[in-house]
């Protein structure tokens, strides 16, 4: 008999908490496995918290007994592209190294459904856009590569030990719970959105904008921006696919559509009611001028079409998070977080 137990690694973070959010709704109980490097405690409200390491296996194995878990999703793991260069062991060890002793754990249990949380960085920089699941995959940084190598572990283990499992491969996740509830937090950060919004509260002071010489519209790099409530949505829709007997396998989530950084700012602008203090700064390697998904599989395949995703939603929710997150302090350093911890 079914527990309706799932199994969320990295379930403190982003897009996890929001999925566990989603699985609240949709009537399961999120149980959340996660050390805590960079997900928040106070992110875990839907279900119980189970501090621990995926890489170590007896406590992956205890976890998914205790509570008869029914299926994982799996969002553990270390996602700073920078970094990921610098220390490529510690992302071969803890992605690639985590997700096969997760595996053997899940095996050992006799789990076998999983929802992976894969990343259009697989695919590096492709020749062709829109990008389709088909599109090549050439990784360009140990992150992208070492999700590309858990992509193919998941096939292997799906023939040899019958397993079932989907990849979601994010494009831009961005935005924050329309409830505000939670949102995105991290430290460092380093994604768009988020650092404009503090850059127009006062919390830092080196934005910048990388590259405005693209061969695009207006100079700057285009992304296809999804909302993080339909990334959490397609995650609950993907683990229904498996739990009903799906095969599984592998889908883009994005809109289909992209926008520029500047298109990008230029809303924040509006939304905020602020200038934003811009300077120029030279491409970063590996940035591609254009990323958009090709999103019709998800969309025939598993019946996603997101909800949220139009830049204006995005950034309002985005800039509603924000100011609940970080007050604004009128000050540039390190105090970026002060009162958040109220809320975590």
């Amino acid at each position: 008999m079914s527990s309706g137990a799932i199994l969320v690694t990295g379930g403190a973070g982003y897009v996890g908490a929001h999925t566990c959010k989603a699985l609240h709704r949709a009537g399961y109980t999120p149980v959340v496995f996660d050390n805590l490097s960079t997900g928040h405690k106070g992110f875990v409200r839907w279900g119980p918290f189970i501090p621990g390491d995926i890489r170590d296996t007896d406590a992956v194995r205890r976890t998914v007994r205790a509570h008869q878990i029914d299926a994982v999703l799996h969002f553990a793991a270390s996602a700073y592209v920078g970094e990921s260069v610098a220390d490529p062991q510690k992302y071969y060890e803890n992605n690639v190294g985590g997700t096969l002793s997760l595996l053997r754990a899940m095996l050992e249990s006799d789990c076998r459904t999983l929802v992976f949380s894969s990343t259009c960085a697989i695919y590096g920089e492709p020749a062709e856009i829109p990008i389709s699941e088909t599109t090549p995959q050439n990784p360009v940084n140990p992150y992208g590569t070492s999700k590309a190598m858990v992509e193919r572990i998941l096939c292997d283990y799906q023939r040899a030990h019958e397993m079932s499992t989907i990849a979601l491969r994010y494009f831009n996740a961005s935005g924050a719970d329309p409830e505000c509830e939670i949102g995105e937090l991290r430290d460092p950060e380093t994604h768009l959105i988020p650092r404009a919004i503090m850059a127009v509260q006062g919390h830092i002071s080196d934005f910048a904008v990388f590259g405005s010489d693209y061969p695009t519209p207006d100079g700057t790099a285009i992304r296809d921006y999804i909302h993080v409530s339909d990334l959490a949505e397609a995650h609950v829709t993907a683990l229904q696919h498996l739990l009903a007997g799906d095969p599984g396998g592998a889908f883009n989530l994005g809109t289909g559509h992209g926008y520029s950084v500047k298109q990008v700012l230029d809303v924040i602008a509006a939304e905020t009611g602020e200038n934003l203090p811009i300077s120029n700064a030279p491409r970063r390697e590996g940035d591609p001028p254009v990323l958009v998904a090709n999103a019709s599989l998800s969309r025939t395949e598993l019946g996603f079409t997101p909800r949220l995703s139009d830049l204006k939603t995005i950034i309002g929710t985005a800039w509603a998070w924000h100011r609940r997150a970080h007050p604004r302090t009128g000050t540039c350093d390190d105090a970026r977080l002060k009162g958040v911890r109220d809320l975590v």
